[in-house]
């Protein structure tokens, strides 16, 4: 009798774990069972938001028609978005994109909601470099034209950028030592708010990406005075490089899909392959490349955007040793 009853309880607990276990495989195997929510760190319309609704299609395709739910939250040079990020339960249903530097700038100049490695990074998929845009008809048609007016007329020369630690300020902090300037820095929520700010001609020059100034030379009148790049761009032979104009400033964003660390394997697994299927998608890249969106490309598997964010992080901290850009 005793041994039955032992039998009997071993089959039923064996049953149970055979069930259990088959549940969850099931329930993994489903994934994506519900929307998934990607975070904008920073406004709509802004160059990240350009990325994000023309690749979320894509993502939804390769997920298998899984809907994806843009949902801006900027604030704090991007760092209430990454927090949101960060904070968000690690089961691939709330994933967002994360730029640099501003991604791994933030947590070293202050005591910031979130860290860089509470972020997985997944697949990056635009690296944008630096532009300086002005108005049509600014009298600045050049850089030296800039550095001759802010050494006549010191902090009168105001440069828009997305915030304290953005790409754009950082780049600035740099044409300021090299130039022996001193500009007036105008920090604003996102970029799509800096260059309404440049077109209103509140700033005179507005930090921005260079996909951001292609895309604005294609709808209005600005000009782009200079690229922070080593060569000029394929996509905009006119513009010159900041170093042939004397400035070897070199500054970019990286722009990639990152989510809350601690995704179970194969949901990681799934995102990763459906990221890098999307961002390769030919008709994905076509529209990326078009001049009225145009986003330039560069796509990173994990371990290779992982390793970038690590170098970025080590050259900041040094330069934060030796520059501070938060007094």
């Amino acid at each position: 009798m005793i041994i039955r009853s032992k039998f009997l309880a071993l089959a039923t607990g064996t049953l149970a774990l055979a069930m259990s276990t088959t549940a969850l495989s099931t329930a993994q195997a489903a994934y994506p069972e519900k929307p998934i929510t990607v975070v904008v760190a920073y406004d709509a319309g802004g160059s990240t938001d350009v990325t994000a609704r023309l690749l979320a299609p894509f993502i939804e395709k390769h997920l298998g028609g899984t809907r994806i739910e843009v949902v801006n939250k900027p604030g704090a040079g991007g760092e209430i978005g990454f927090a949101a990020i960060a904070d968000a339960a690690p089961d691939g249903y709330s994933i967002g994109f994360c730029n640099t530097p501003n991604m791994v700038s933030i947590p070293i100049e202050r005591q910031a909601r979130f860290s860089a490695d509470r972020l997985d990074a997944l697949v990056n998929v635009v690296d944008d470099p630096g532009v300086w845009s002005v108005p049509g008809d600014s009298t600045f048609k050049t850089l030296k034209d800039v550095v001759e007016h802010a050494k006549a007329n010191p902090n009168t020369v105001t440069v828009g950028t997305t915030g304290v630690g953005s790409d754009d300020q950082l780049a600035m902090l740099l044409v300021q030592r090299q130039a022996g300037v001193q500009f007036t820095h105008v920090p604003f929520s996102g970029s799509a708010a800096n260059y309404k700010a440049m077109l209103a001609k509140k700033i005179q020059i507005s930090g921005q990406n260079l996909g951001e100034g292609l895309r604005g030379q294609a709808s209005d009148q600005i000009r782009v005075l200079g690229v922070m790049s080593k060569d000029r761009w394929k996509a905009a032979p006119d513009i010159p490089t900041f170093a042939e104009q004397g400035y070897p400033v070199l500054m970019a964003s990286l722009r990639g899909v990152c989510a809350p660390k601690g995704l179970p394997a194969d949901v990681r697994a799934k995102l990763v392959d459906a990221v890098t299927k999307a961002a390769t998608d030919p008709e994905f890249v076509a529209k990326a490349e078009a001049k009225e969106t145009f986003q330039p490309l560069r796509v990173l598997g994990p371990d290779a955007f992982a390793a970038e964010l690590k170098q970025l992080d080590t050259e900041l901290k040094s330069l934060w040793q030796s520059s501070p850009w938060l007094k």
